[in-house]
């Protein structure tokens, strides 16, 4: 065995810089940027994501398989059908624990639901709650192998048809499985779409560039998203309850000398609304809604608050 040295340009390459290897946003950190606060002088922000999903039963996973998806060989029933319980039975009790603990949540939801669930789209949009675009549906990705014009399209529809079914101007999106080509921040500007939800490298909202102007990142944790953390980690319910609990305490101490937190959490209606699941999302919720340090709203208006703050699009 031979030793081999790295050429001396081996790390020079395009975009290398102090921070991040692009040029999508101006890195800062987190704890130097100037303070703020959220309404009222609240120290952190709470948005409760709640995926309104379409998992086709034969998906192709191109070019990935999405988490969450289909994963025994076609036809999947089991999985499909647990998918479709959420929008059927376990979304109506993540809507009755809302209600009683009055937490606001934000409605991230697929448009091929549309027309697969007229009924609960109704019902989400007499609510007033914010909705975001989640895309076509669960395989329907956004990805480099793209062409512009196809994921132009895919992008188009998705949007159309959501602000159609529910009469309103959708301004926020999430992408399936929160994956993106090198278009997408691009093609989402142009389509008027205000702010993205699928970096996770931050606690606050902060500008993103295009070439049709900014547009902003709200960061929607993975960390605290319960597929992660129950389905995928392994971990208890309770200890998801723990979690949620320690991450509310130690974000409004930090905001306490920092300036205002945010805090994202992700709960799907197939999971958490499962009869043996369920009263630990009510004790969260009872928890948050005790603390009042907190901020109760959608991701509308958290993004409208920090770009008013923060003179951003």
């Amino acid at each position: 065995m031979t030793d081999k040295k790295l050429p001396n340009d081996y790390l020079n390459y395009p975009h290398r810089a102090y921070g991040m290897d692009h040029d999508k946003y101006d890195w800062s950190m987190l704890s130097e940027r100037p303070k703020f606060d959220w309404p009222d002088g609240k120290k952190l922000a709470l948005w409760i994501n709640v995926p309104i999903q379409f998992f086709p039963l034969d998906q192709r996973g191109d070019p990935f398989k999405v988490p969450g998806g289909m994963t025994m060989p076609y036809p999947d029933l089991r999985h499909f059908s647990l998918r479709d319980y959420g929008n059927r039975v376990g979304i109506y009790r993540l809507l009755d624990a809302f209600e009683k603990y009055r937490i606001k949540p934000t409605f991230a939801i697929n448009s091929a639901v549309a027309t697969r669930a007229p009924y609960l789209l109704e019902q989400i949009n007499s609510r007033k709650d914010s909705i975001i675009c989640h895309g076509l549906h669960m395989d329907a990705l956004h990805h480099a192998g793209l062409s512009e014009a196809q994921e132009r399209d895919l992008i188009k529809q998705a949007i159309d048809q959501l602000n159609e079914s529910t009469a309103t101007d959708i301004r926020g999106w999430l992408s399936p499985a929160k994956n993106q080509s090198p278009n997408t921040l691009e093609l989402l500007r142009e389509q008027g779409i205000s702010y993205v939800c699928d970096w996770v490298n931050d606690e606050l909202p902060y500008s993103m560039k295009t070439q049709g102007g900014s547009i902003t990142a709200m960061p929607l944790s993975t960390e605290m998203e319960d597929y992660f953390l129950i389905q995928r980690n392994f971990h208890s319910e309770q200890s998801w309850l723990e979690q949620v609990c320690d991450a509310c305490d130690f974000l409004i101490d930090e905001a306490s000398t920092q300036g205002a937190r945010l805090l994202s959490l992700t709960v799907h209606p197939w999971l958490m609304g499962q009869p043996h699941r369920i009263h630990y999302l009510e004790q969260a919720l009872e928890y948050l809604s005790s603390r009042e340090e907190i901020w109760h709203a959608g991701a509308d208006e958290i993004h409208a608050h920090w770009a008013a703050q923060n003179n951003a699009a």
